[in-house]
């Protein structure tokens, strides 16, 4: 590829590079450029909401360029500040070293193995002395710390800022002098601790890394950031069925986002599909065409196929309308319960209707049955709501 092609392809779906003319410049020095991305192990499974770096380090072996995988399990320990209002619980060692055997698996669905370095960074930091901390904390001040936006926020309302929170940042930045990392990548959420990478390595006689953030991808709701907490997500190991039905849930508008960040297609054929749809297209075969290549990605082609047969099964085969009305409605208390969704969605009259209604088998969530009338769906989940036979809504619940 050419350096133009080469860009051109870094830059797709990307936030911003800091600094793109430096980012050149050593594209055009020739040679594999050393791409760091970090995961610290909060949980045992990745979601699709961590494949949008994991995607981007793919796009970089493509190119020919060195992947550095790093586990973050000291960072781990410390606990992630970014974007906390509070301070955050560490993970015990044995956490972090349950999750983290779990990476390098889930990794490999989309990496080539052969053209990836896993890093640890309790390589460097578990053989760290107090004193060897503390001088790498002497090259960062308080103020710079108080910078970040969710620092500076708690710090303004007299919330509690932990000493260790500090570390976390420090120690990131640290990763990229131990690694010698030309690129990071990150979340846009991650963009203060990745220059604080780029000047510890120029303290220490580095060249200082270029930085790359994405976007970070919304969950089902399509508002809140994909999270496991907020049983917003899609696990990567997730049987095919239930990953292919939670990707044909998420709305129309959102559907383009994913193919943005998720997809391999070349954004003149996903322009093409765009096109389709405002010609006429249904949204929901365009849907089946992500759902398919997402899922053959952490499964096979074949599976995929399957799960596509399976859902429009489930749903009987054409029952669900081309088009259905699209609602957001507020949980209370964090859950809605199934009767107050269905009537303030409009699928029924009354709460009483839609009790009788669940009591005669005519309620269905994503084309199974309820019979639950206390059931009560969490906040941050989208499903499809069906009453009778023609009485149908999407409802996402926040």
């Amino acid at each position: 590829m050419t350096i133009a092609e080469q860009l051109a392809q870094i830059k797709r779906g990307a936030e911003e590079i800091l600094v793109e003319a430096e980012l050149v410049q050593r594209l055009e020095a020739g040679g594999p450029l050393r791409v760091k991305a970090g995961f610290d192990p909060t949980a045992p499974d990745l979601h699709l909401g961590h494949t949008v770096l994991i995607n981007k380090l793919r796009q970089f072996q493509e190119m020919g360029h060195e992947v550095l995988f790093l586990i973050g399990d000291f960072t781990g320990m410390i606990g992630d500040p970014t974007g906390k209002n509070v301070t955050r619980k560490p993970l015990t060692r044995e956490d972090v070293l349950r999750n983290a055997a779990t990476y390098e698996h889930q990794i490999y669905k989309i990496l080539d193995p052969e053209k990836t370095t896993v890093m640890f960074n309790s390589q460097w930091m578990g053989e760290m002395s107090a004193a060897d901390l503390i001088h790498v904390a002497a090259k960062h001040t308080v103020a710079r710390m108080l910078e970040r936006d969710d620092f500076s926020k708690r710090y303004a309302g007299n919330q509690p800022i932990a000493i260790h929170e500090f570390l976390y940042p420090l120690v990131q930045g640290y990763d990229s002098v131990a690694m010698k990392s030309d690129v990071e990548l990150g979340g846009t959420d991650q963009k203060f601790n990745l220059l604080v990478g780029r000047e510890l390595q120029k303290h220490y006689g580095q060249k200082p890394q270029v930085i790359l953030t994405m976007p970070i991808l919304e969950g089902l709701d399509g508002v809140q950031k994909m999270s496991k907490s907020l049983n917003n997500y899609i696990g990567i190991n997730e049987p095919p069925e239930e990953m292919f039905g939670k990707i044909m849930s998420i709305s129309d508008d959102l559907m383009w986002r994913y193919f943005e960040l998720l997809s391999f297609r070349p954004l003149a054929e996903i322009g093409r599909l765009k096109r389709e749809v405002d010609d006429g297209a249904n949204p929901r075969d365009i849907k089946f065409q992500l759902g398919q290549e997402i899922v053959a990605r952490f499964h096979d082609q074949a599976v995929a196929a399957a799960a596509q047969d399976a859902f429009v099964a489930r749903f009987q085969k054409g029952v669900l309308p081309d088009e259905m009305p699209e609602l957001i409605l507020a949980s209370q208390g964090g859950n809605l319960v199934i009767a107050n969704l269905l009537k303030d969605a409009g699928l029924t009259g009354s709460t009483s209707e839609a009790n009788r209604m669940i009591k005669q088998g005519a309620v269905r969530i994503d084309g199974e049955r309820v019979n639950d009338r206390e059931l009560a769906i969490a906040a941050g989940n989208t499903h499809v709501f069906q009453v009778g036979k023609r009485r149908f809504a999407r409802v996402t619940v926040t």
